[in-house]
């Protein structure tokens, strides 16, 4: 793993062992099985939209604040307004400001606009699953480089008990025939996402060219989502055009000066139009 990978990793087992001596597994795990399910995560089958709830980036510093009372509700319903398939919203305090309350309150958002939310985190262990389908998500994002092939295994089995859709996330082409093996391994392919994070982790930079010969190495059967690197109705059409079905986007959208949702609304318009003339 990358320095940076390293330092999410330890401070996300640091995470969990005081979480889990706070609420012991069989208690998490309860509250898990026993939430109503979330929305279903509905797909429109051109191109669609995983938008994201970032306050912070390592890379850029501040995106956004909850100054106002409500400033992550609008925040998020403006993302479904502008058609997003879900909402990803980060939970990790120390670089990104997330928190497990940010999940809950989008989840209470979106739940009535019938939008699913993800846990976008660093997760390290079952229990953190169990935690964010106990706080409402109803996907989560597991990175593959960060965890051993029998935890990856693990951690799939824990979220098709709870009935959580899992974004897998590969940086480069290791990762991503690490991921196609483990995709091969499963008795059932349902409710997972295959996505390339195309920031890379030395210098937390940006190199959205990658995402354009990467999408052709996933199996085409599978949901792509092209992560990082997506800022404007052109990217994301680029995007579209390079054999990827969705798009994570969260620093331009939370950067929008004209507004989240017609920026989300001018994404999808422009990337469907390239998936329906194909």
């Amino acid at each position: 793993m990358s320095g940076f990978l390293d330092q999410m990793a330890a401070s996300s087992t640091a995470r969990y062992a005081a979480a889990l001596a706070a609420v012991p597994l069989a208690e998490v795990r309860a509250a898990a099985l026993a939430r109503a399910p979330a929305p279903p995560l509905r797909l429109d089958g051109r191109f669609d939209l995983i938008a994201e709830l970032k306050l912070r980036s390592p890379a850029l510093g501040q995106l956004g604040t909850l100054q106002q009372d409500d400033a992550l509700e609008q925040r998020v319903a403006a993302y479904a307004r502008g058609g997003a398939a879900a909402v990803s919203v980060l939970t990790e305090p120390d670089r990104f400001d997330g928190s497990l309350e940010h999940l809950r309150r989008a989840v209470a958002v979106l739940d009535p606009l019938g939008v699913p939310a993800m846990r976008k985190d660093f997760l390290v262990a079952p229990y953190q699953l169990y935690e964010a389908r106990a706080t409402g998500a109803g996907g989560a994002l597991l990175i593959v480089r960060m965890l051993s092939a029998e935890v990856l295994e693990e951690m799939l089995d824990v979220a098709a008990e709870l009935g959580l859709w899992i974004l897998l996330e590969a940086f480069d082409e290791a990762d991503i025939a690490v991921m196609n093996a483990l995709v091969a391994r499963r008795n059932t392919q349902q409710g997972l996402l295959l996505g390339v994070n195309s920031r890379d982790l030395q210098t937390l930079q940006v190199v959205p060219e990658r995402l354009l010969t990467m999408a052709g190495l996933l199996p085409a059967h599978l949901p792509r989502v092209a992560e990082s690197g997506v800022a404007n109705a052109a990217d994301a059409a680029a995007m579209a055009r390079a054999g990827w079905t969705l798009a994570l986007v969260g620093t331009a959208l939370m950067s929008a000066t004209a507004g989240a949702e017609p920026l989300a609304q001018a994404m999808l318009a422009a990337a469907r139009d390239v998936g329906g003339s194909a």
